[in-house]
């Protein structure tokens, strides 16, 4: 309970820096009465919108009310919607974490197992074609490997959508695309271009982790006991390898989430990456803020829970206590 605790004050305190530091710089990337009420508006017109925003006070005072509305649950209006912030966000959140799950499920359901059997078949041809596969998926970029795929099943072959997120329903207020046919073809492009280059990265991982244990000296004893060499890999051997996959899994699952603004713009997928995109066009200070205070808040969880999954792999971590490459 007492770690639980400790990274819940830890998460207060990083949410609480992230609004301060995307308050303060958001407040220099544009004045966003200009947008608002045209270049044929009056100096007086200007200094009324200035004064009914709210940006003629100090700048602790406009935080202070930020941060005092958003434990409310109010993150302000939006300078170019004219709505809610947290509306906005509620309406795009669903779209962004969809496609950031199913991306990652894709590259860690893909990237861990190749991984391991690469590195316990690494002479294998088709290993060594994996690791020359997995720098192609480095070296690309996203925006051109989601050209490539519209190119060549959306354009060419004609069986994928090329943008939108299809048709979706709600639930309980929750949008989801993955319960009609039309919602899972117009993910399948995404998400495959955003898991491609997190599948690389991870199956490297994986491969490199897994062949440094098969090197530990508990391994070298695992087999003078005559356990089997399938209990030495996935029994021993994968145990160990998971913390640091499990790690790079978390970070690049916040990354996706945060970073899919490319994906999001080449598929005209409707998640928070197009909002934002609007939203530092048009200097909407309260969106942005918003958005960094979620984005801070979703690394918060995933580091929360990638805490948990490595007590679940090795119980030792709760103490911290224990060599990592121990048997």
């Amino acid at each position: 309970m007492s770690f639980v605790l400790g990274r819940l004050g830890q998460t207060v305190l990083v949410l609480l820096v992230a609004a301060f530091v995307s308050f303060a710089l958001f407040r220099y990337v544009g004045d966003p009465v200009n947008n608002m009420v045209g270049q044929s508006a009056s100096l007086a017109d200007r200094e009324a919108m200035r004064a009914a925003l709210g940006l003629d006070d100090a700048f602790i005072l406009q935080f202070a009310r930020f941060v005092g509305h958003a434990l409310t649950g109010d993150f302000g209006m939006s300078y170019r919607f004219g709505q809610p912030v947290a509306t906005l966000i509620a309406e795009r959140f669903p779209a962004t974490l969809e496609l950031a799950l199913i991306s990652m499920l894709i590259a860690t359901g893909l990237g861990v197992p190749l991984g391991v059997w690469t590195a316990l078949h690494r002479d294998h041809w088709a290993a060594q074609a994996l690791m020359a596969a997995s720098l192609i998926g480095v070296a690309l970029p996203t925006f051109l490997i989601g050209i490539a795929l519209i190119l060549f099943f959306s354009v060419w072959l004609g069986w994928l959508p090329s943008f939108g997120r299809g048709q979706v329903v709600e639930i309980g207020g929750w949008t989801t695309g993955l319960l009609t046919t039309s919602g899972l073809r117009a993910l399948v492009l995404p998400a495959v271009t955003l898991g491609v280059f997190q599948l690389a990265l991870i199956l490297r991982l994986a491969r490199a982790e897994m062949l440094e244990v098969m090197r530990a000296d508990f391994i070298r004893f695992a087999r003078a006991r005559g356990l089997k060499p399938r209990a030495i890999q996935y029994r021993h051997a994968l145990r160990n390898t998971l913390v640091p996959v499990v790690t790079m899994i978390g970070l690049q699952f916040g990354n996706v989430f945060a970073f899919s603004i490319i994906v999001e713009t080449v598929f005209q997928w409707p998640g928070l990456g197009l909002l934002v995109i609007q939203a530092i066009q048009f200097a909407d200070v309260p969106l942005l803020a918003a958005y960094l205070v979620l984005i801070a808040l979703c690394f918060a969880v995933i580091n929360l829970a990638v805490d948990l999954a490595y007590v679940a792999i090795d119980p030792r971590v709760r103490s911290g206590g224990g060599a990592r490459r121990a048997a």
